[in-house]
């Protein structure tokens, strides 16, 4: 069984949806938050648009360690800014995946901030966490957008916003 093949359906798929929640991000609201313990849209939604970015750096590094990066995260001010950061970090990630080899997967990724290692990964691995990452940031936006009165998108079949009774 080829594993690449599989991630780029997926990757495909998920990218749609994530198109679609970006879509809707109002662009008056980058600085609300639903919690003061809660990102803001505009950190939580750079965030989405950035992950898939994070397969070209698992198939091109053998770690991401937090004290080394001097990370900031793109300024956005519309949902149309979002949707290029998104495109450009999906592009990356997908060429870097489509050029790769089954046997790039197996080597190990570390995340780590100095000394002290959060996992070990399989380069694969990262890939499928940063999917997941990308799943789980995707549904606290919905939280955001449901909020805020925006309808949301399906996601894996029609939203309760898009059902018709």
């Amino acid at each position: 069984m080829q594993i690449i093949p599989l991630l780029l359906k997926e990757m495909d798929e998920e990218a749609a949806i994530t198109r679609k929640m970006l879509q809707r991000v109002p662009n008056d609201k980058f600085d609300w938050k639903p919690h003061e313990k809660s990102m803001t849209m505009q950190a939580l939604t750079v965030h989405i648009a950035e992950l898939p970015s994070w397969v070209q750096m698992a198939l091109t590094s053998s770690e991401l360690d937090f004290a080394k990066m001097d990370y900031t995260p793109t300024p956005v001010s519309s949902a149309a800014e979002l949707l290029e950061i998104f495109e450009k970090a999906y592009s990356q990630g997908k060429d870097a995946l489509s050029t790769a080899k089954e046997e790039d997967l197996l080597p190990e990724w570390t995340l780590r901030n100095s000394e002290q290692v959060y996992k070990i990964f399989t380069k694969y691995e990262v890939i499928r966490h940063s999917f997941a990452q990308t799943i789980h940031h995707r549904a606290q936006l919905g939280v955001y957008l449901r909020l805020l009165n925006i309808p949301i998108p399906g996601s894996y079949g029609p939203s309760a916003d898009e059902m018709t009774f």
